[in-house]
Formats: structure tokens, sequence, C-alpha cells
């Protein structure tokens, strides 16, 4: 981890170094928010939108807004430490900061975490496979990207274990829900179709730019309940992600699709002309 820059409440710390109280919330019980953003030539993609879904999580959590100065000086100090990162990951992380060893806050004020690192660009095409728990879309955590992650390292190893690089989830209903970090599009007779908002699904940042920017592009797009079964006879998929864009599935739990298809070429060129047009769409 030598290689990842970290900054904790105003300081740069080295990525080993304590630098969080023993007893903040964020440790004892992941109570916290945290958003990842892409890094493309030293700059953040879609800055805006992280911090506004940011301080949805956080609102959802009932915490204050973030204070944008203190994560902008965070995000300054990690991007300008070193050389530029030509393509990278940067994530803030805001928890309730010191509490008690329950569920209950304290009240000593939020800890603030910012840490960006180089990361390889991922493969073309991705398997996936499908996991035995599920998304609980009446949770009070339901949509919020928080900083409790456990259900998300055991689903994402039983996916590996499976040779895939994402696991997917139902919801309750049994209907097609998420990734552990991504959300899951599927193309059905030409037409695009991905799991509402009310299924439980995170509201991903590059699955609203993939919805804007394909229905600029004249692709037809649905946000539409779907059966786990989908999976089954879908003509093609992708996932998106913030590092992985817009990710062509080849194949899920074993059964391969094209990868990338004709919907979805379409769909990552749309995505890519769009990108490139603005930093912070």
């Amino acid at each position: 981890m030598s290689d990842v820059r970290v900054w904790v409440n105003g300081a740069i710390v080295g990525p080993d170094e304590p630098s969080l109280a023993a007893l903040d919330h964020g440790v004892t019980v992941g109570d916290g928010a945290f958003e990842t953003c892409k890094v493309i030539d030293g700059e953040v993609f879609a800055a805006d939108r992280h911090l506004a879904r940011m301080d949805r999580t956080l609102a959802g959590l009932g915490l204050p807004t973030a204070d944008r100065a203190v994560l902008q000086k965070g995000v300054e100090a990690v991007l300008g430490e070193g050389d530029p990162i030509g393509f990278g990951r940067l994530r803030y992380t805001i928890t309730a900061g010191p509490g008690p060893l329950g569920s209950d806050r304290g009240e000593q004020g939020m800890s603030y975490i910012v840490t960006a690192a180089e990361v390889a660009p991922l493969a073309a095409t991705t398997a996936v496979a499908t996991v035995p728990w599920t998304r609980n879309e009446h949770a009070a955590t339901a949509g919020l990207k928080t900083t409790s992650y456990a259900e998300n390292v055991i689903a994402l190893k039983y996916a590996k274990d499976k040779g895939g690089t994402e696991a997917i989830f139902a919801n309750t209903r049994g209907e097609l829900c998420e990734g552990t970090g991504s959300n899951i599009v599927v193309v059905v007779d030409g037409v695009l179709r991905t799991p509402p908002l009310d299924s439980g699904c995170l509201a991903g940042i590059t699955r609203e730019l993939t919805i804007e920017w394909a229905r600029g592009a004249g692709i037809e797009v649905r946000e539409q309940a779907l059966p786990m079964a989908v999976l089954e006879t879908a003509d093609e998929a992708f996932l998106t992600s913030t590092t992985r864009d817009v990710q062509p599935i080849h194949a899920i739990d074993g059964r391969e699709l094209p990868a990338p298809g004709p919907v979805t070429t379409r769909v990552q060129e749309a995505f890519a002309k769009a990108a490139a047009a603005s930093m912070n769409p």
C-alpha cells in the first residue's frame, strides 16, 4: 500500500501510519459514507455528482452535509503529492467521528479521510456470478453508499471463486438488483434495461451518465423491475462503475454472451464521446 496517498483530518500521513481514533464510529460500527471517483491526468471525473451523492448518503445516515472546503483540501493534498496520477482512483470517506463502543454516536465531529492511487485499467470484458444472498430494498441504508461493506466482501470472494470479477445480487423480491460495486444493464430486444432505484440498488454515477448519454445517442433505455431469470436470456449485458465505465460482460454464471455486442458497443461509443467532452458532466 506504499503507493497509496493518504490524508486524514487535515494532514498527509503514511498509508501505514496510525491516523484515526480507535473509537472512531467508522471503525467500531461502520458508521460512515464514502465516494470513489475516477482520476484522469490528475483531475477528478464527475466531481460535482459525487459530492451531491455523498450528501445524499450523509443525509440518509442522519449526519450533517459534508464540509466541501475540508474535502477539497484533502483532494488537493493527495492529488498534489508526487507525480500526477494518469489513471487512478480517489476515495474520500466521512465517518461520524469518535463515539462510544455501541451504536450511539459521539459529539466530537466527523472524520475526513481522502486517499488516491494509480490503478491499472480493467480488462476489456468481464465475467460475473450471481450470489445466494439478497439486497434488502427496504433497509434503512438501501441505496446509500456507506462504509458497511462486509456483505460485499463475502459476495465478491464467492464470485471470484467461481471465476468472476463481480457478484450480482437479487433483492428480497427476487428481482435483479446490482453488483458489489457496480450497476448492471442487460440488453433485451435491442433495449437497455436496468433495475430502477427502488430495487435497492445504488444510484451509480456511471449508471446515471450511461442512461443520459445512451438516450442522447438515440438508444432506448428502460429502468424497470427485472426477474433474475433475465440473466439467463439477455442478449447482451454490461456493468457500469467508476473505474469500469461501460464494461461488457462475456459470461454470467458460465453462460457466454457476445462482449461487446452491437448495442453495448454503441453505448460505449456514446459514453466515451460524452466523457471526453467534459471532466465534470
